[in-house]
């Protein structure tokens, strides 16, 4: 899911938000976004779904099933 590791680096640098800022908004830990950034894991639907609702986009998206 390479394309869910660049959406979700896009998005927070747009946002101009550290990793360990987001780890705190979204309520994980630095390294596990840095994990996600590294795709190395994928979150779980709960967790993409808080993804999706705090940047404003769908889950599709940040999955690469739309633009």
């Amino acid at each position: 899911m390479k394309i869910f590791a660049e959406r979700i680096k896009d998005l927070r640098e747009e946002e101009k938000l550290s990793t360990r800022q987001l780890a705190e908004i979204l309520g994980t830990t630095n390294s596990t976004v840095s994990r996600w950034e590294r795709n190395i894991c994928e979150p779980g639907v709960s967790m993409l779904t808080k993804i999706a609702k705090y940047f404003k986009v769908s889950t599709d998206f940040l999955c690469g099933l739309e633009d």
